[in-house]
């Protein structure tokens, strides 16, 4: 049996769906069992609950082979970096209680790191805190910067015609899409090859920047003369506040794209055939990106 937490999530959903092509047993957890119903429909069991009720996970658990863990983001915390904490404990007392050997997480180039990246010490505190696990078998995939994060541009290119946020324009940013991160964790699951604490860092296909990313998707929307600007952080806060975002998070946010932009935070390993993965930027904005950015202009 497999517990997949944040299962309607953009990896956890391709990690059951390939789970289940195997033919293996899967358990999908989150907050919404309308969500969990196609998973259901393809022979998972599916438990409904909150991801920082340790009680319940320990439950979920017992008797699992393997874990897929991820702490949900949540934009309207007023303290996400107590919620990762609260969410971590969770986990972790949960797979002590259950005495599960094997667990897989979703966590960040960065990690390394114990300060200054923002949401990403949560994750940082998330690997440590499993490592105090006596037998537990841990791979912690530090992905870097997911692909659909430029969705947040769409509304940003319909509303003043650019793209604009707290990063450099010439940042190489090792980009990933959240697919491949799924199927890597997949693989990882059946495979069950890794012992002890170990952390793989999951670079995308090559880095892009963010005028390239403006280059490519003005290319494909029919505005190939879109520009990149970027927007000091007090103004990127408000921007995020003004889109429901907490304040809490939005500063979280700014903190990590600081500690991106002076080199802080960033990949450790040397890109290799075992860090990279297939999709292009260019594939993702084919398939993804457009058809979410004439929806919103559909529907504007």
């Amino acid at each position: 049996m497999y517990i997949i937490l944040g299962a309607t999530g953009n990896t956890g959903s391709v990690v059951a769906d390939k789970l289940l092509d195997k033919g293996k047993k899967v358990r999908v957890f989150g907050r919404d069992s309308k969500k969990l119903a196609p998973f259901v429909n393809r022979g998972a069991e599916a438990a409904v609950g909150d991801v920082t009720d340790a009680a319940a996970l320990s439950k979920l658990f017992a008797g699992a082979e393997a874990v897929y863990a991820v702490i949900p983001p949540s934009m309207s915390a007023t303290d996400f970096r107590a919620l990762q904490d609260k969410t971590t404990e969770a986990i972790a007392s949960a797979l002590e209680a259950s005495g599960v050997k094997n667990v897989v997480t979703l966590s960040s180039v960065g990690a390394d790191k114990t300060e200054k990246t923002g949401p990403v010490v949560g994750l940082n505190y998330l690997e440590t805190r499993l490592g105090k696990i006596k037998d537990l078998n841990a791979l912690h995939l530090r992905a870097g910067y997911f692909m659909e994060n430029t969705l947040a541009q769409i509304g940003i290119i319909q509303n003043f015609g650019m793209t604009a946020g707290p990063l450099r324009a010439d940042l190489p940013l090792p980009m990933i899409a959240t697919k491949d991160i799924g199927e890597y964790a997949a693989r990882a699951l059946l495979a069950l090859d890794f012992k002890g604490q170990q952390t793989q860092e999951l670079l995308g296909q090559r880095d892009v920047t963010y005028t390239q990313v403006a280059k490519t998707v003005g290319a494909a929307i029919g505005k190939p003369a879109l520009a990149y600007v970027q927007l000091p952080n007090e103004q990127v806060i408000q921007a995020m506040s003004s889109m429901g975002i907490s304040r809490n998070v939005a500063t979280l946010i700014c903190e990590m794209s600081d500690s991106l932009n002076n080199g802080y935070m960033r990949a450790l390993e040397a890109r290799s055939p075992k860090n990279t993965t297939p999709t292009t930027f260019e594939s993702f904005v084919k398939e993804v990106f457009v058809p979410a950015f004439s929806g919103k202009a559909a529907s504007a």
